[in-house]
């Protein structure tokens, strides 16, 4: 079965149950989902998984400095992520949301994870505005499921 790892920030919920909805939507897909905060994982923890999708609050167009921490302490593991699946979701206020998508997967890019966009709706990745993650439910299970079918992909 692949293992998926979704690490999040949240500062007020939001993004924690943007996490939630999506891990819970992976696992309807046959994924084993390690949901974590992102300051209870390690670099290394990214080495022991198939997928990585991370999910941050907009602060000032990008991603939360906690994850931009992990993520630069994955320098050390340069290479080794390379065909593993990647994914990002975001919180905002009001905007801001796909430049913190982005700021995500450039990570990812630069480390050769594999990435895929949608042409429907959200196109980089699942978002929500503000305290609407229950509006935006159907973005996270079509997200999650699209994620798991490219995992499913890159495990075979």
């Amino acid at each position: 079965m692949p293992k998926v790892l979704i690490i999040y920030y949240s500062r007020s919920g939001t993004t924690e149950t943007m996490a939630e909805d999506i891990a819970s939507a992976m696992k309807k897909e046959g994924m084993d989902v390690d949901l974590r905060k992102v300051e209870d994982v390690d670099a290394g923890d990214l080495m022991n998984y198939d997928g990585i999708i991370m999910g941050s609050p907009t602060y000032y167009g990008t991603m939360a400095a906690e994850m931009k921490k992990l993520i630069d302490e994955t320098v050390e593991y340069h290479g080794k992520l390379d065909g593993k699946m990647g994914a990002a979701f975001a919180t905002a206020a009001v905007s801001g949301f796909e430049t913190t998508v982005f700021s995500i997967l450039e990570a990812m890019l630069v480390h050769g994870m594999i990435i895929q966009g949608n042409p429907a709706g959200c196109h980089y990745g699942a978002v929500t505005v503000s305290e609407a993650p229950l509006a935006d439910n159907d973005w996270c299970s079509n997200f999650s499921k699209r994620a798991a079918d490219l995992v499913k992909l890159v495990t075979r």
